[in-house]
């Protein structure tokens, strides 16, 4: 055994090397670290540069760097939507960073160790187990390197294909390769000095080494030839090695500390929450590189290229001219081409004479699919929104969009329709509901824009108020005095109206007596429960184009409605079974309650407490496919093929695993426009029904007993509906 000749094991580091090459070596090594240490100090200064974030991206610095690193290490990001390439890329990583922590080991030793002491750790049991650990993750690190390859080059026409793009160049082939042989080198260098020193008989535990030796010798290599042989090979390795060295911080290898630094200062909640903005606009939009946080810089150099982004952007998928992938190399090119004295062109317009077109930026769905997708956290959508606060201030806005604003501005909503209607949804109910002006609640109902003046939607509010009849709660509405909540405008640039919608609601929500603020909408109930409370009131308050004096607001518990009605079938006020209905259904998770606030089980709670078959689609939860509402584009039109609505509901009837999808469920009043009209244009009416859980759920209670809420219930197709409105 080994391990009884363990006192004797070791390895000369500089064998057949001689002083003068051990010399030379030093002296390479110190020149590749001092190119290294100068080009990070380059890459930091130049994030200096950028604007102060508005959030403290280090705060609890080692709280932050404990969760990147399990994040990291596990590499989870990678291997939820793509399990053989995240695995091949942990492979990479932990054997890399074997490989580096067994370098610095052997430094240690050499440089650190053997000078104080006189002697070496690096003998016996010590040596043995090393050299174990390290033949054996260096083989993880070229396999992982080897699947990469080939998804690369040979997978082209599959998941390898989003590896290719505008911005892919020599560098990345470089990359790669330069790897991949840094990895092949230091096994050919420990076959050849295992041959030279024939066969050891402790250095089978460098088993990868002595194959290779042993195939070296096959193919007619003598013990001399390999003593001859062995400077040379060293000698490559070692070079190519420290010409890696120096190059990290010089092209994409940089992206190994960017991507670390950028998971460690990275917002859990970026995405959902906008930053703030000052009332003086100071570094809010995007007029030069100087308003970029030095976070969004960073951005740039942590993105590795791999394409997850754009492979699940709806709106690249669609046609449109987006592709967040291109948008953030091209600001990092742009930033790039800007420090090596390169001519000064706007950021975002219309025309194709800025760093990203205008149209690019309208395209954009604001449904943080990219951000959810991206492994190393880059923050897509707070870049996205300052370019489009930087078009909305030069006027370069979509007219339908502008119209939009206009209605908001005038009418308090985005329909242009007059306050005073807001609520006649409600007439047709058997019932009056409460005004939460006049009378405590313990639910404030935000009913929002759609479910109160589109026809479609109506139908949705009724069917949610009488769920809440049904259930004794004790709900009201605001009337006429509710208004639009800003979401999706603020997501297009529209920020300065967007603070005079919350700070109108704020005040609003101060002069009624409630407990919690319940929401149709996921798009409401992401910016009351995520941005108002954000929002620096008291710097806007003094503003005469400001409609309010609120100075700040500590929010309210904020809930989704089928947050609060799972709550309800729960404890049985309901009264239902679970078996009422026998639909085989599929469930659409809207962005801005999925992605956005993590949740997905809510609303399917609801639809299997209904008794129907749910059925998921290959893409739910965090990667379910936006409907093409979001981020305004329920207000633009597009020259889609095909429109991610009708994708979607593509996906619903071929790719489920059912016989037939029956109905459509969905639980966000956008959605439920965006696919009654995917299903118009789709060819998709005679094929399903669009419902929402709402809808379903009144059914099942109907189907159960007597008719809730003293009313007839709204169900079954819109255009078709026997109660739909006159």
């Amino acid at each position: 055994m080994f391990l009884l000749q363990s006192a004797e094991a070791t390895r000369p580091t500089f064998w057949r090397i001689g002083p003068v090459g051990k010399a030379a070596f030093y002296y390479l090594a110190a020149v590749a670290i001092a190119v290294f240490l100068l080009g990070a100090y380059r890459r930091v200064r130049s994030y200096t540069q950028g604007a102060e974030d508005p959030q403290d991206r280090l705060a609890n610095l080692p709280g932050r760097t404990v969760a990147a690193a399990r994040t990291i290490l596990s590499n989870r990001t990678l291997r939820d939507r793509d399990l053989r390439a995240g695995m091949a890329h942990a492979f990479v990583l932990w054997g890399f960073l074997t490989l580096l922590i067994a370098t610095t080991i052997l430094g240690i030793d050499m440089d650190l160790y053997q000078p104080l002491t006189g002697e070496s750790f690096f003998v016996g049991d010590f040596y043995l187990s090393y050299s174990l650990v390290v033949d054996a993750m260096g083989l993880l690190f070229i396999v992982g390197l080897a699947v990469l390859l080939y998804r690369r080059y040979a997978a082209r026409d599959g998941a390898g294909d989003r590896l290719w793009g505008r911005h892919t160049s020599t560098e990345d082939d470089l990359f790669i390769w330069a790897l991949f042989f840094l990895g092949v080198g230091g096994y050919l260098t420990e076959g050849v000095r295992i041959l030279g020193q024939n066969y050891p008989d402790f250095e089978t535990v460098s088993f990868v080494g002595w194959f290779v030796a042993l195939v070296l010798e096959g193919a007619g290599m003598t013990p001399q030839m390999a003593v001859d042989a062995y400077p040379v090979v060293w000698w490559s390795h070692s070079i190519l090695a420290l010409a890696f060295i120096a190059a990290i911080p010089l092209g994409k290898p940089f992206h190994m500390l960017s991507s670390a630094a950028n998971v460690v200062a990275s917002d859990p909640d970026a995405g959902r929450r906008l930053p703030g903005v000052p009332a003086d606009l100071e570094a809010t939009n995007a007029e030069s590189l100087d308003d970029f946080t030095w976070k969004e810089l960073l951005d740039g150099d942590a993105c590795t290229k791999c394409g997850r982004c754009s492979s699940v952007c709806p709106a690249k998928a669609s046609g449109r001219p987006l592709d967040p992938r291109d948008v953030i190399l091209d600001l990092k090119t742009y930033r790039e081409s800007r420090d090596a004295g390169g001519e000064s062109v706007p950021i975002i317009a219309d025309g194709g004479t800025s760093v990203v077109d205008g149209e690019t930026m309208e395209s954009c769905l604001a449904c943080m699919a990219c951000m959810d997708a991206c492994p190393v956290e880059i923050e897509h959508l707070t870049s996205f929104t300052r370019m489009n606060r930087q078009l909305v201030d030069q006027g370069d806005v979509d007219r339908n969009v502008q119209d939009v604003f206009q209605s908001v501005m005038q009418q308090g909503n985005t329909f242009g329709d007059p306050a005073r209607e807001r609520a006649d949804w409600s007439d047709q109910l058997e019932f009056e509901v409460d005004d939460a002006r006049e009378q405590s609640v313990e639910y404030l109902w935000y009913v929002g824009d759609y479910p109160s003046y589109d026809d479609r939607n109506k139908k949705v509010a009724r069917s949610l108020a009488r769920i809440f009849e049904d259930a004794g709660v004790e709900y009201g509405i605001l009337y006429d005095d509710e208004q639009y909540d800003g979401n999706d405008i603020r997501r297009i640039g529209e920020e300065f109206l967007f603070v005079e919608q919350a700070g109108y609601h704020v005040e609003t929500f101060e002069e009624c007596d409630f407990e919690k603020i319940v929401c149709t909408d996921p798009h409401s109930f992401n910016t009351f429960e995520n941005e108002y409370p954000e929002v620096d009131f008291a710097d806007f308050a003094d503003d005469p184009m400001m409609g309010f004096d609120v100075e700040d607001w500590d929010g309210a518990p904020v809930f989704h409605w089928t947050q609060v009605v799972e709550d309800l079938v729960s404890e049985g006020r309901l009264g239902l079974s679970g078996d009422e209905l026998d639909y085989t259904v599929t469930y659409h998770d809207p962005c801005h309650l999925g992605r956005y606030n993590d949740e997905y089980e809510a609303p399917r709670d609801l639809i299997e407490a209904t008794g129907c078959d749910l059925v998921e689609m290959p893409r739910n939860r965090a990667n379910s496919f936006c409907c093409g509402g979001g981020g305004g584009g329920l207000w633009m039109d597009f020259d889609d093929d095909p429109k991610p609505s009708e994708e979607r509901l593509r996906e619903a009837i071929e790719d489920t695993p059912a016989d037939a999808v029956e109905k459509f469920v969905v639980a966000c009043p956008m959605c439920t426009t965006m696919f009654e009209d995917g299903r118009k244009t789709g060819g998709f009416e005679d094929d399903l029904e669009i419902v929402d859980v709402a809808e379903l759920l009144i059914e099942a209670v109907e189907a159960g007993g007597p008719a809730v809420g003293g009313g007839a219930a709204e169900t079954g197709n819109a255009g078709t509906d026997a109660t739909a409105d006159d």
